[in-house]
This record gives C-alpha cells, sequence and structure tokens, in this order.
C-alpha cells in the first residue's frame, strides 16, 4: 500500500496575492504562504503591493524559512509569465499554483452595475486565474505534475448576494477549477477550489465592519465560531500536499457549515 504524506518538503509553490494589508489578523494568501514555508515549500510571493509581500517574507524567514518576493500584476499576461520564470529559476521547478488574488468588484444588479467596472472585476477574479495556469502548468508537466488551488466563495455556491459581479465571477471559478481539473489529469496536476464563507481578515476589517456586523457574521454558521484567513490557509496546503492525492476538481467550504444551513433551509436532500 502507498504511503500517504505531506510530500511537500522541497516543493516550490507560488502564491498570489500573498501580502496582506496592515490590520487584524492575515489575509488567505499570508496565511497559506506561511503555512507552506512552515512545511517545508520554498514559496514564491507574487503581489501588486511589494511591501505587504516583503512583510510577510519576513514572517517567513522569522521561522527560517524560504521564500521570494515577485512584485506583479496578475491581470497582465507578461507579469503572470514573470512569477513562474521566477519561480523556475530560483528554485529550478514549479510544484504548487494558488490562485488567491481577487475582489470585491462593482456594487450594483444587472441593470446597475458599470461596465467598464465588470470587465475588470472579471479580469481579477476570473482571468488573472486562467493566466497563471497558462503558465504555470507546463512547467508543473515538465516536474512530472503539481497542485492547482483556485480559491471561489460560498457566494460562487448560492445565490442572495447584493451584488452581480462577485458570486458570478466566484461561480465562474468553480466550474473553471472543474474544467482544468480534466484538462491537465493526464499530466498529473491536480486542480482543487477552496470556497471560503465569511472569514474575518484585514481586507473585511477595512470595508469598515463594526463589531456588531463582525458578530453577527459569526452567528451565521453551524459552529459559531469565526474564521480567519489562516483556516482558509491550512486547507489550501492540504489540498496542495500529498494527503489530497485522490483529490481533484473538488470544490471544498471552508464556512464553519453556513452552506450546510443554507441547503437545509431550502429542503435540499
Amino acid at each position: 500500500m502507498d504511503s500517504i504524506t505531506d510530500d511537500l518538503e522541497g516543493k516550490v509553490a507560488i502564491v498570489t496575492g500573498a501580502g496582506s494589508r496592515p490590520g487584524e489578523g492575515v489575509g488567505n494568501g499570508r496565511a497559506a504562504a506561511i503555512l507552506f514555508a512552515r512545511a517545508g515549500a520554498r514559496v514564491v510571493l507574487a503581489d501588486a503591493n511589494a511591501e505587504w509581500a516583503e512583510e510577510t517574507q519576513r514572517m517567513i524567514a522569522a521561522e527560517d524559512g524560504e521564500s521570494l518576493v515577485v512584485q506583479a500584476d496578475v491581470t497582465r499576461p507578461e507579469d503572470c509569465r514573470k512569477i513562474v520564470r521566477a519561480a523556475v529559476e530560483a528554485y529550478g521547478r514549479l510544484d504548487i499554483l494558488l490562485n488567491n488574488v481577487g475582489v470585491s468588484g462593482p456594487p450594483g444588479t444587472a441593470e446597475e452595475v458599470d461596465l467598464e467596472a465588470w470587465s475588470h472585476g472579471l479580469l481579477v477574479n476570473v482571468t488573472s486565474m486562467m493566466l497563471m495556469a497558462k503558465y504555470a502548468v507546463p512547467e508543473m508537466r515538465r516536474a512530472g505534475g503539481g497542485a492547482i488551488v483556485n480559491i471561489g466563495s460560498v457566494a460562487g455556491l448560492r445565490g442572495g448576494h447584493p451584488g452581480l459581479l462577485y458570486p458570478t465571477s466566484k461561480g465562474a471559478v468553480v466550474n473553471m477549477t472543474r474544467a482544468m481539473a480534466v484538462h491537465h489529469a493526464k499530466d498529473r496536476i491536480r486542480v482543487n477550489c477552496i470556497c471560503p464563507g465569511m472569514v474575518y481578515t484585514p481586507m473585511v476589517q477595512a470595508k469598515g465592519m463594526t463589531p456588531e456586523m463582525r458578530e453577527a457574521r459569526r452567528k451565521r454558521s453551524i459552529l459559531q465560531v469565526e474564521g480567519s484567513g489562516w483556516d482558509v490557509g491550512a486547507a489550501v496546503v492540504f489540498l496542495a500536499s500529498g494527503k489530497a492525492r485522490w483529490m481533484t476538481g473538488a470544490i471544498v467550504p471552508v464556512d464553519a457549515g453556513a452552506t450546510a444551513i443554507a441547503a437545509l433551509s431550502s429542503g435540499a436532500g
């Protein structure tokens, strides 16, 4: 029987959106990057904000981990190519890609949403993931396989969001993940998606969330426990590791049971 292990020691991982704005806690990308490094991976920290990525690098170095910062805009093909090239030039291979960059996007229904902002939101939330995979997949193939983890959202699994762009784009990430899993299985590249629920991160904090709003978010789940970037990061590292070797095309909610409540209230099952 084959042994099942973490299998991350010495692997090379790219994390997009690896920085985290100042504030309480850490973002999903920073948490995942730190946890990858703790597991023995070498991490390429890609972010449009070099200062934020450098802080992640400092935190990794404080634990004797190894990482590299690449300032890049993942909506630009040439920057996506640059990120992958930097990983291969520095470490000789590429094993893991975390597509983590995303924005809330413009507000509004189909009647109200600004068209230019809509197009930009899709570029950031969907096209950037395709672009990173475009350049990462060939290097993973050369390495004998790999793992891609895309960050979606529970908003992409159900309706009820006040804006149209965010759930639309995150729903696209869900089905892009399934399609990519089929396309790249022959090369032993696994592709999975994590759909976080209402985790509390510096990005959420920056939106001006009051303590009352934060408490209401906590209660909208079965576990009644607030999630953080560390919860999402832990799920990312699991899906990228050898322990998830038989998982591909999976859509994994990390939401303290919020989607289970939605299923029950709708009478599903």
